[in-house]
């Protein structure tokens, strides 16, 4: 039951979406460790359909508020070749199980978007966090809603919720360093999902760690290399994350 439960999420992530994905954009994951704070720094670059290049990166800073929730606020700087933008982010995440209670842990994330300066619409995130763990083998999938509002993007389009999943499988081998794979895909409309011949889905090989450092500190990190699946996809994306987490 375990494993059929986060095969099916995790097939869905893989065969379905749309160009979603951020080039910052990581796999949320359900479990808080309440008390811990930490400095979180992403970047992401990638080469999407005519050698336009997207960059971004972000500084936030996070707490676990409660024993089962973690909130962080951070600034995110996206260029491009038609210009910039610097956004406000605020993120929260919900650990509803105990870790280990079920065969499949969960949670929620939420997650806003406001434009500080450039003519980036809003956006509002909401979605399901799904982990398990067979060994050494750890799992996760996420399908998540987005929807902006606000000021229209650059090309006029109107806005619609979209459905977006994440996904990624890592094999613990050490904590300073473990090695897996990662997703990130969209099927666009929640209620009326793009056709194959317009969708595109970024996977790719990842690797992460954790460096503990002393009196409860430690560094995290992960990194992706993203390939694009058909002439819709980003070319190829490489996205990092470095935390500094401490209590």
């Amino acid at each position: 039951m375990k494993a059929a439960s986060l095969s099916v999420l995790l097939l869905a992530s893989v065969f379905s979406s749309h160009a979603y994905a951020g080039a910052a954009d990581y796999v949320y994951v359900p479990t808080v460790e309440f008390g811990e704070r930490e400095v979180d720094i992403k970047f992401g670059q990638a080469e999407p359909l005519a050698n336009n290049r997207t960059q971004v990166t972000s500084i936030g800073y996070g707490v676990s508020a409660r024993e089962n929730w973690f909130t962080e606020i951070y600034l995110k700087d996206e260029r491009n070749s038609t210009g910039k933008a610097t956004l406000a982010e605020w993120e929260n995440r919900f650990q509803l199980t105990e870790a280990g209670q079920y065969p499949v842990d969960f949670g929620i994330v939420t997650e806003l978007e406001i434009p500080v300066s450039g003519t980036a619409p809003k956006e509002v995130k909401v979605g399901g966090l799904f982990q398990t763990e067979f060994g050494k083998l750890q799992l996760n999938g996420n399908v998540l809603f987005e929807r902006a509002f606000g000021q229209p993007d650059e090309n006029g389009s109107p806005f619609s919720t979209n459905l977006n999943t994440q996904w990624q499988a890592k094999y613990r081998w050490q904590p300073e360093l473990e090695f897996g794979v990662q997703g990130f895909a969209g099927m666009g409309k929640w209620n009326d999902w793009s056709l194959q011949s317009t969708q595109a889905n970024n996977i790719g090989p990842a690797v992460f760690g954790k460096i503990k450092l002393e009196n409860r500190r430690a560094i995290k990190y992960n990194a992706a290399w993203l390939k694009g699946s058909n002439i819709n996809s980003q070319n190829h994306t490489f996205r990092a994350q470095i935390e500094y987490e401490f209590f």
